[in-house]
């Protein structure tokens, strides 16, 4: 029998009655049972999940293999126990309680196939209130690593594995720990894998949160069994990681997420055990601790990290205190002082702690909040309005200012903006705490003196605001946030400056829908946004040759857009298109009876930039009339070929044209 593809192992511990949707999602996989081996490994449940099992086993026959055993007291050996009969290219881990999109598999597997990766994470959605990671599942990432990307921040075993890494590697769940064993098999196959995929675009794994609170994987409490755990995986990053960057980045995790989590169980400890327990979490982190930290953390875990690394016990609890009271910490002002912003949170500035303002600075953390109300391109302005403020950093002392950033060579000039009144906002945000009523921005931005006085070079110049309040400023792009009556769409419009005609394109990025002005047409050519829809000959002027188009211009300077025929003695007829109002079609009207006598050429000009006319059709009326008492036509000049507008002014000859009245 050929190998399955997929060994889904799931590991059972009174399950009921979730394990039923469990089996029931991977027996219905899109990927079909015969690409599957289901092993499950029943860890002495008491609650009915044992018969439960062998039931669902005589339903899906060949599908399912079940096993019982004593309760070995944690996930770790009946993972192992399904591993050691697992045959399939992959390997998936899936607890009882949990269960599967139902193309899961198959879009994992394809994944894995397509990039040549070891281990796949399928996008994880919680269930029943329990909250499922989400930082490493913003977009596919279709091979990317532990450094590169978030997903050194979920460390649970359900994702796909390539057997092959973990055989290699000897992997196997460590049986000693009660806790975060799945850390110290899934972080060595992430450092030695080929490469890691990350699937976002669909929703693989439920991962529920039990009624009864008794999932396998959640079961230990206390601060012990994680003063247990936490040397082995900092060893484990250690020993995989030299110093630098890679490493700073993994022990960031370490130092918020697993800190955090055993300081949650310190005011449930004796004293005695909370002065042992905060001794030795001060001596396990160290080897990670260094003062670049302080440049990935927020200022929440420096404080944190500070008052454990001094052993500072009463302080560590008065901030889990804090922390566990929402409205204090949603409340907590700022302190804005010489250009930087300070939390309040405990102990700032208290002479009898001596902790450092750098445990409290936010600054680079402030949220920048704007809305755009207005973004045009009028002549050769730029017209842009709305509000901005820094978040909990109140409107006093307003310094905003409109930045324009060329992309290419980092150039920028910095402008003026009027502030304006913008009364009651802030209200329906942080409980109405902070008010942000001088937010409002009016800037206008003339391309021929925004640099320092002179014209802006041609380039994408990036638009941003830096936000100042009370000494405090940062600087965001804007265009994300704006008003329906704002568009998105990219406006391209031709004006008229003292060095001539400009191509000016108000566009928003993707995906991230900021505003940037482009000066040129690199990206946005003027040429294709001019059109000549039809050439015909006027019904009331027969002599009247019209030439139709439409402009997808926002705009170009009245008269400059012109008709120009040229003939072989390079002499110009040069015809003024006139707009169509309300619309964006133009009508050029050339009478050809002023045309000298020649084969003349054509095309549509706007300054610099032209579109040759269509060549005219060979069955094209001729058009006729005289010339002081001499006959003259008009027709299409033979031999033009069909790409280019030739036509032909000539005399007609009296003979000829006699014989012809004669016929």
């Amino acid at each position: 029998m050929a190998d399955p593809t997929v060994s889904v192992i799931i590991a059972a511990y009174n399950a009921m009655p979730y394990v039923t949707r469990c089996i029931t999602s991977v027996a219905e996989q899109s990927i079909g049972q015969d690409a599957l081996q289901v092993i499950v490994v029943d860890d002495g449940s008491t609650d009915g999940t044992a018969k439960e099992l062998d039931r669902l086993s005589e339903v899906h026959p060949g599908l399912l293999t079940v096993s019982h055993q004593e309760n070995s007291g944690g996930p770790s050996d009946p993972r192992n126990k399904g591993l050691d009969q697992a045959r399939g290219e992959f390997v998936f881990f899936l607890d009882a309680d949990d269960y599967l999109g139902p193309q899961a598999l198959e879009r994992m597997v394809a994944m894995a196939e397509e990039n040549g990766t070891d281990i796949v994470l399928g996008k994880m959605i919680g269930v029943g209130g329990r909250g499922a990671p989400k930082s490493m599942f913003q977009r596919d990432q279709p091979k990317t690593d532990v450094f590169a990307s978030r997903v050194y921040w979920t460390l649970n075993p359900m994702k796909l594995f390539r057997r092959e890494l973990l055989e290699r590697l000897g992997l196997r769940f460590p049986t000693d720990l009660s806790i975060g064993e799945d850390q110290l098999f899934v972080g060595p196959a992430y450092f030695h894998a080929s490469g890691i995929s990350v699937l976002a675009d669909y929703d693989c794994l439920y991962w529920v949160e039990r009624e009864d609170s008794g999932n396998i994987t959640l079961r230990n409490g206390g601060t012990e069994p994680r003063l247990t755990f936490l040397p082995r995986v900092i060893d484990m990053v250690l020993e995989n990681v030299p110093p630098g960057p890679g490493r700073d980045h993994l022990a960031h995790r370490h130092l918020t997420v697993e800190v955090q989590q055993l300081l949650d169980y310190l005011p449930h400890e004796s004293r005695a055990t909370q002065e042992k327990a905060l001794d030795r979490l001060a001596e396990i982190i160290a080897p990670l601790w260094h003062e670049g930290m302080n440049e990935r953390l927020s200022a929440m875990s420096r404080l944190r990290l500070h008052l454990i690394r001094h052993r500072m016990l009463d302080e560590v609890l008065e901030l889990i205190r804090f922390e566990e009271d929402p409205e204090r910490l949603q409340a907590a002002p700022l302190l804005c002082d010489n250009g930087r912003a300070y939390a309040r949170y405990p102990f700032l500035r208290d002479p009898a702690h001596a902790v450092p303002d750098s445990c409290y600075d936010v600054t680079d953390q402030l949220g920048v909040r704007h809305h755009i109300t207005r973004a045009e391109l009028r002549g050769t302005a730029l017209r842009l309005a709305g509000h901005a403020h820094l978040h909990r950093v109140e409107t006093h002392d307003v310094t905003t200012e409109l930045v324009l950033r060329e992309r290419d060579s980092g150039t920028e000039y910095r402008l003026p903006v009027t502030h304006t009144a913008t009364p009651g906002l802030g209200a329906d945000e942080d409980g109405g705490r902070f008010r942000y009523e001088n937010a409002g921005f009016e800037a206008e931005v003339d391309i021929t003196t925004a640099a320092d006085g002179r014209p802006l070079v041609d380039g994408l110049w990036d638009i941003s605001l830096a936000v100042g309040a009370q000494s405090v400023s940062r600087e965001a792009r804007v265009g994300s946030k704006r008003s329906d009556a704002v568009s998105p769409a990219a406006r391209t419009r031709v004006v008229a400056t003292p060095g001539g005609l400009r191509a000016v394109t108000l566009y928003t990025t993707k995906p991230y829908g900021n505003f940037t002005l482009y000066l040129g047409e690199k990206k946005h050519k003027v040429a294709r946004r001019l059109a000549v829809d039809s050439l015909r000959w006027s019904a009331s002027y027969p002599t009247q040759l019209v030439v139709t188009g439409h402009s997808g211009l926002d705009a170009y300077p009245d008269g400059d857009l012109t008709v120009v025929l040229t003939n072989d003695r390079d002499e110009r007829a040069v015809v003024p298109a006139a707009r169509t109002p309300h619309t964006d079609l133009f009508t050029a009207r050339v009478d050809v009876a002023e045309l000298s006598t020649g084969v003349w050429t054509g095309e549509l000009r706007l300054g610099d930039w032209s579109v040759p006319l269509p060549a005219l059709p060979e069955r094209f009326a001729t058009a006729k009339w005289r010339r002081r008492g001499m006959p003259r036509y008009a027709k299409p000049a033979p031999d033009a070929g069909k790409q280019r507008f030739a036509l032909l002014v000539a005399k007609t000859e009296l003979v000829k044209a006699l014989v012809g009245k004669v016929k």
